[in-house]
């Protein structure tokens, strides 16, 4: 996937992840790099459990990141708020 792709993914499954876990938003430019970053978790996931990965800006694709997104920005958050 092109780096365009990978932003509009990310942002997607951010935001997504984001009104799941804390139900505002965390800001355009963090929800941009916690769904990057969830989408490759997602696809790593989805790689070890066999149902493939991240492939283009698609429902799957999509659904994936936003799974790891979702454990990212969970993640983040005990992190965050403990400090």
């Amino acid at each position: 996937m092109g780096i365009l792709s990978w932003i509009i993914l990310g942002l997607i499954a951010g935001w997504i992840a984001s009104k799941i876990v804390n139900k505002t938003g965390s800001g355009m430019f963090m929800d941009i790099a916690l769904g990057v970053v969830g989408a490759i978790v997602g696809g790593i996931l989805a790689g070890l459990v066999g149902i493939g990965g991240v492939t283009g800006v698609n429902i799957g694709s999509i659904i994936i990141a936003v799974i790891g997104a979702v454990v990212v920005l969970w993640v983040f958050h005990k992190v965050v708020g403990a400090t």
